[in-house]
């Protein structure tokens, strides 16, 4: 009888020292802990940029957003200030704190959110409008 062969999910390899306080190491060592950010290798990390620099409307982010939460316990929320919103800088994009999460992708990938949104303003438009914003214009 032939037996499964099963090889192991590639996980992200880890920072050099004293660069990143992602905390890799210490979530391995925990037992039962969720461990879904350390699949994020850093070729699957470009592919998930690429992707959310190249949005095609607002249901593609809520998408995004919902796959990422189930498959790497990433939680993004972007929201919009309440004053004014004159440049995509307006539009505040928020991490949730994840222990594995490396410190420069938390920074890439609210910068290629902002980037897709600058290429395709609809988008951020769309994201106004979902939240009340645009009412009196």
């Amino acid at each position: 009888m032939i037996e499964a062969m099963t090889t192991p999910a590639p996980i992200r390899s880890p920072c050099p020292p004293g660069a990143c306080i992602c905390g890799r190491d210490p979530l391995l060592e925990t037992p039962g802990a969720d461990v879904r950010i350390l699949f994020l290798t850093r070729q699957e990390e470009k592919r998930l940029l690429e992707r959310l620099e190249n949005l095609k409307d607002l249901a593609d982010l809520a998408h995004l957003q919902q796959l990422m939460h189930e498959r790497l316990g990433i939680r993004v929320e972007l929201i919009p200030s309440f004053n004014e919103v004159r440049t995509m800088r307006g539009i505040g994009i928020q991490i949730e704190e994840l222990p594995g999460l490396c410190r420069k992708t938390r920074a890439a990938i609210p910068a290629a959110i902002r980037r897709s949104l600058e290429k395709r303003p609809e988008i951020a438009y769309e994201l106004l409008n979902a939240n009340d914003l645009l009412r009196d214009a």
